[in-house]
């Protein structure tokens, strides 16, 4: 089942949001606020527009953006001023989950094989003028680009785009457009999205835009339900996979976290709807939703804003029957323990502790150490025993372990920025 995205655009010139491609005309001077706003009204994703003309000026834009993806959770798409490779890895390391490349511009089409084959198909969208620009290179898209922004709606229903080729749509509408002619094109079976000024001036519509298209999703009749009429959810955090709590939805529930992307359950005890968060402020944003093999489970995957348990733990799971030893294979919660105990050494210093010397040598003996320790792994690689590059991966960690507590850098800053690659 497609999902039905509402995209609204920022256009950036000079460090502010201005109108559009042509007007200039300044409408927020914060453009983080402005992708906020959309981002707290429901949007899917917001596609960011460079208009700037310089190299210092795009530069300045690139650390707009990627202070813009590091304060929202809604994933950005980079667009404008793409001229190089590099460009576009800076997009994505600043971020973007995707970038957009302009096809009216040859530099583009360039590095179109390139962007595609270090990245992935479905981090590139092409923005097409109309349907000519499409036919013309039609053989470039297919190959090395999953999705298409038409510039103009009428290239989308041109002749030369036809049922065969098989491309995620995005359409951008002007303001011109209706919302009932904006709902016209979000059923189409190849749009995926809409984005335009038709989105941008709607925002405050988003919700009951939803509601008119909800009930293109699975029905609720469609699940096995218990007795009660409910079925249970799962809660689990999208980025850690950790399991935070069930609790039951009924038909009115199931919608409103559709349509809201907040999560709402119904009450057994109290025999009402509730939004979690509402009353505590720990809401939790709905970043996807799966049911099981008998239809009788929900499985929602969440942005938890602080803690999931009414009793202020993160999780409900806290209370332990039966623990086996075993041995934690996740590497990140691996990694983070390792981390941790880098930290209370450095808070609490022990007699004898290595971490302790390295601490009291400071960073220029800890600089030293992961230099050494990265040659090492060089070496091992050339040795034939297998295990020697283990044990010297494992050092060069731990020493820049010791060097990320020095400098206040977290593995889950690390993940995202790995994530952002």
């Amino acid at each position: 089942m497609k999902t039905q995205k509402l995209i609204p655009c920022v256009f950036i010139k000079n460090q502010h949001a201005v109108v559009s491609f042509s007007d200039n005309t300044v409408v927020e001077t914060d453009p983080l606020r402005l992708v906020k706003y959309y981002e707290n009204s429901n949007a899917n994703e917001v596609i960011i527009f460079d208009l700037s003309k310089t190299d210092k000026e795009h530069e300045e834009s690139i650390d707009l953006i990627h202070e813009i993806c590091e304060e929202v959770s809604i994933p950005i798409i980079g667009a404008g001023n793409i001229e190089r490779m590099e460009d576009v890895k800076k997009l994505l390391y600043a971020g973007c989950k995707k970038v957009c490349l302009n096809y009216s511009k040859e530099s583009n089409l360039d590095i179109t094989p390139e962007v595609s084959k270090k990245f992935g198909r479905d981090k590139l969208i092409a923005a097409i003028k109309d349907g000519n620009e499409f036919l013309f290179h039609k053989a470039l898209l297919k190959e090395y680009v999953e999705t298409l922004l038409f510039i103009d709606r009428h290239a989308y229903l041109s002749d030369e785009f036809t049922d065969e080729d098989d491309f995620k749509c995005i359409i951008m509408l002007n303001k011109e457009v209706s919302l009932d002619k904006m709902l016209e094109y979000l059923k189409m079976d190849r749009v995926s999205g809409i984005t335009g000024h038709v989105v941008n001036d709607n925002a405050d519509q988003f919700y009951s835009l939803r509601e008119l298209m909800v009930d293109s999703y699975k029905s609720f009749s469609e699940f096995k339900l218990n007795s009660d009429g409910m079925i249970p959810c799962i809660v689990q955090d999208f980025k850690t996979d950790e399991v935070l709590m069930l609790a039951y939805m009924n038909e009115e529930s199931y919608k409103k976290t559709l349509i809201t992307g907040r999560m709402t359950y119904f009450s057994r005890s109290r025999n009402e709807l509730w939004t979690k968060g509402d009353t505590s402020g720990h809401y939790q944003f709905l970043k996807s939703l799966k049911y099981d093999c008998d239809s009788d489970t929900l499985l929602a995957k969440v942005e938890q804003i602080g803690a999931a348990c009414h009793t202020g733990n993160r999780t409900c799971f806290f209370n332990d029957i039966v623990i086996d030893e075993f041995e934690e294979k996740n590497p990140l919660l691996v990694l983070n323990d390792v981390l941790s105990v880098i930290h209370d050494r450095k808070l609490h210093p022990k007699d004898g502790s290595y971490t302790n010397y390295l601490f009291d040598k400071g960073i220029d003996k800890v600089l030293k150490k992961v230099g050494e320790e990265a040659t090492e792994i060089v070496i091992a690689a050339k040795n034939p025993n297998p295990n020697e590059i283990k044990y010297e991966i494992s050092d060069f960690l731990y020493h820049v372990m010791v060097l990320m507590a020095m400098k206040n850098v977290t593995w889950e800053e690390i993940m995202t920025e790995l994530s952002n690659r």
